[in-house]
């Protein structure tokens, strides 16, 4: 693993880290299956293995993205707009 790769990988561990904050099953369970991921990949050396992994893990950002931004879409027409 290059340095480069290193570090894309550290930083892509604490923004999902940051995201699961807000996970709907908890924190703590977001972050033990986070870290259940990455240590059951740690000992990968294959660069083109790492890229994918590494992509993957942007997609998983998008999608907790996606899962936010609909939740507080919900709230706020729950809110704003009643439905009975």
């Amino acid at each position: 693993m290059t340095m480069s790769q290193r570090s894309k990988v550290l930083q892509l561990y604490k923004t999902l880290l940051f995201m699961g904050k807000d996970y709907p099953r908890g924190y703590d369970f977001f972050k033990q299956n986070l870290r259940k991921v990455f240590e059951k990949n740690k000992g990968e050396t294959d660069p083109e293995k790492i890229n994918k992994m590494l992509a993957h893990g942007d997609y998983v950002i998008k999608e907790l993205e996606a899962l936010y931004m609909l939740r507080k879409y919900r709230t706020l027409k729950r809110r704003y707009y009643n439905e009975t």
